[in-house]
């Protein structure tokens, strides 16, 4: 069983906490830390988890911490955690800023810790049902959008909100970045409220992101463009839909959709699938990955160069928007 401390008990903390609670085959929950006292009090009480107004108080006492504070925090709890051989799993984005990120993948490259950085979206059921079917696309759309909501808006929208596609998009595309251009508009908050990236890969592949904190309503979608597919994910619905080009196979159904592509060339017949996502709790999922990885049965997904890389794109688009 693997001895666990919660640092940051606020809306997602809380999350996590719940999540952590019922994880009794993997986890057993030593107690929790944050610097507001008088909440983490209620919350004690609420979940019967003991408070530790010192977190290295905490930290000596655990296997593994779950990072779930404001970003500043990042850095000097991990680094405390992994000096002292600690498994960690960090919220995104992984650290404040790209030279802390470097100085956590300098530390952990000399030790034999478990670090996961929480890019959910990669749990995202809607994900997993469909990476078998990505195969080398060639044009990427990303769509995501929410309503406003004062909280998180002391931080841009790149790295509240972009930063989720930016992940998914650099695993899904084995090639390096050639160019990066933005643009972004601040509206209601100190930094920018909507952004729109282009990033060109070596390999040919283009993505175009945009995020947006200002937003009627609330839309997470990515589209993958690829030779005969085209694959549309709904992150937000967990919602999965697939367009093929297929060659004829014998006469035509009098209800398929066949397209004549011209002179010389065979009818192509359109077919639209909309292939079965099983519901997962994301968080749950990838919290249990955690735990798999301490036990050695697996490796986590997105481990501390991948949160890495997310970070280091996520700031050349700020660079540019500056």
């Amino acid at each position: 069983m693997i001895k666990i401390g919660i640092f940051g008990l606020g809306h997602l903390g809380k999350i996590h906490l719940k999540i952590l609670k019922g994880l009794t085959a993997h986890f057993t929950i030593i107690g929790f830390h944050d610097i507001d006292s008088s909440t983490a009090e209620v919350v004690s009480k609420e979940f019967d988890v003991p408070y530790f107004s010192d977190a290295d108080e905490l930290i000596a006492l655990v296997d593994a911490m779950d990072i779930v504070t404001p970003t500043p925090f990042h850095f000097s709890l991990a680094e405390k955690g992994l000096n002292r051989n600690k498994h960690v799993f960090i919220e995104k984005p992984v650290t404040q800023t790209l030279d802390e990120s470097s100085a956590l993948l300098a530390l952990w490259d000399k030790k034999s810790c478990i670090t996961q950085v929480g890019h959910v979206e990669r749990f995202n059921p809607a994900f997993v049902a469909a990476k078998s079917l990505l195969h080398k696309p060639e044009f990427i759309e990303t769509h995501r959008l929410a309503q406003f909501n004062p909280r998180g808006t002391d931080v841009p929208v790149v790295l509240d909100l972009m930063i989720h596609d930016l992940d998914i998009i650099l695993h899904v595309v084995d090639a390096p970045i050639s160019s990066i251009s933005a643009s972004g508009v601040a509206v209601v908050s100190e930094s920018h409220d909507i952004t729109n990236a282009r990033i060109a890969f070596e390999n040919g592949t283009v993505a175009n992101l945009t995020a947006s904190r200002i937003s009627m309503k609330n839309m997470r979608k990515s589209r993958f463009f690829q030779r005969d597919a085209y694959v549309g994910i709904d992150f937000l619905n967990k919602q999965l839909e697939v367009v093929r080009l297929d060659s004829l196979d014998g006469p035509p159904d009098p209800y398929d959709m066949i397209l004549d592509l011209g002179e010389g060339k065979e009818p192509r017949k359109l077919s639209l699938e909309s292939p079965q996502v099983f519901p997962t709790n994301a968080i749950e999922e990838e919290l249990k990955e955690f735990a798999l990885a301490i036990s050695g049965r697996q490796k986590v997904s997105v481990d501390l160069k991948a949160g890495h890389a997310a970070l280091h794109v996520a700031y050349q688009i700020l660079d540019l928007l500056k």
